[in-house]
């Protein structure tokens, strides 16, 4: 540790929060939440014969740390989420832990949308938010953000009972959809990071509305205020996290084994799955900087039809469309599950776009990666040398 660091410590507050530790470069390599910062990032500099390689080897790295101080580990939860998707921290490994992402899911296209978690996110016109890492923090902090901003869990149906709703759990249906989507909207900027904002507009409104005599509105806003400052008294994780080391070594490797022009920061995988040649039906997977990004997974309608490599041409014909390509970004590499035969459609998709993007299958039965000398578009020097 160097002795810059070593002071800035010192003044690391016992409030919760979000941390940064940067390299020598500046890059931010990890972002963490804490209970408590002051005892949380400390722990990294202490003698601990329980450490493993891959974290003294991030701790090894750090050369600075920053921090953000949030009123409550409700916000250091939210905060986290937002950080790490913007930064994509190196060492951020419980990244690439799908069974350890949560995402939240919000139809705000349906009348009466219901607020729901999955790790699983589909391409079905829905809202997801996230992802988080700790599945068990945003339960109760979405439990505890619910009295300030009611919410449906499940679609309404005609005849249940009205007891959340009564308990100001669920909207009111007097109160409209649109009343009950601007709620909505509320809440997915708390979980965006934007307390400060939601707090002073709820502190602007109460006062309108007591200056207007509206004193049961004046009231409903207070009492919002208020269960939002008792969230600092609420614990949403133990002082506890789980720190190892990204392999962005594996990056390296394939790069250097296809010869790309560059590490491969968005690689997308395809595969054709069926029963029996029905229920067909063509996924998509992405890795943003080696990591799973699962937000960005989708699900293509194909031909019901029993043909794999006609279903891959159409699916990747489609992906490499001008409106996907601009919603979606151009990928750097193709993995294709399959044979020469669904390589081959894959790269007649491609030329037949126009667009560069290096192309590889695997095929299963033998755990081989196949790849075309030509339209594959990778170098193969590197390969002809093993």
């Amino acid at each position: 540790m160097n002795a810059a660091l070593h002071a800035k410590l010192k003044t690391l507050p016992r409030s919760p929060g979000v941390y940064f530790h940067k390299s020598a470069s500046g890059e931010v390599i990890y972002v963490g939440k804490a209970a408590v910062l002051r005892n949380r990032v400390r722990q990294y500099f202490q003698d601990s014969r329980g450490r493993d390689n891959k974290t003294m080897a991030l701790v090894a790295e750090i050369h600075d740390t920053d921090w953000i101080e949030t009123e409550s580990e409700v916000d250091a939860l939210f905060l986290e989420s937002e950080m790490i998707k913007r930064y994509m921290p190196r060492y951020n490994v419980l990244l690439r832990d799908d069974k350890s992402q949560t995402f939240v899911r919000i139809d705000m296209k349906s009348q009466w949308p219901v607020v729901s978690l999955t790790r699983n996110p589909a391409d079905d016109g829905a809202d997801y938010y996230g992802p988080f890492y700790n599945g068990f923090a945003l339960k109760k902090a979405l439990r505890y953000l619910r009295p300030i901003f009611p919410y449906l869990t499940h679609e309404r149906r005609p005849g249940q009972s009205k007891l959340d709703e009564d308990l100001g759990l669920s909207p009111k249906i007097s109160d409209g959809s649109q009343a009950y989507k601007a709620n909505l909207r509320t809440l997915i900027s708390y979980i965006k990071g934007n307390r400060k904002a939601i707090a002073a507009k709820l502190e602007r409104d109460m006062k309108t509305a007591a200056g207007r005599h509206e004193f049961e509105r004046a009231a409903q806003l207070r009492n919002k205020l208020r269960a939002m400052q008792e969230l600092q008294r609420r614990v949403m994780f133990g002082d506890k996290e789980f720190l190892a080391i990204s392999k962005d070594r594996a990056l390296a490797d394939l790069t250097t084994l296809l010869g790309l022009a560059g590490e491969p920061t968005r690689i997308e995988g395809y595969d054709i799955s069926h029963m029996s040649g029905r229920q067909v039906v063509a996924s998509m997977v992405v890795f943003r900087n080696g990591v799973s990004d699962r937000a960005e997974y989708r699900k293509f309608k194909v031909s019901e039809k029993n043909d794999d490599t006609g279903n891959m041409h159409d699916v990747i014909f489609r992906r490499l469309s001008e409106r996907h390509i601009k919603s979606w970004g151009t990928p750097s590499l193709l993995l294709i599950d399959g044979g020469k035969g669904q390589l081959a459609a894959a790269i007649a998709a491609r030329d037949a776009r126009g667009v560069h993007v290096p192309i590889i299958s695997i095929a299963k039965r033998e755990e081989e990666i196949l790849v075309h000398k030509t339209g594959s578009q990778v170098g193969l020097a590197y390969i002809h040398q093993l």
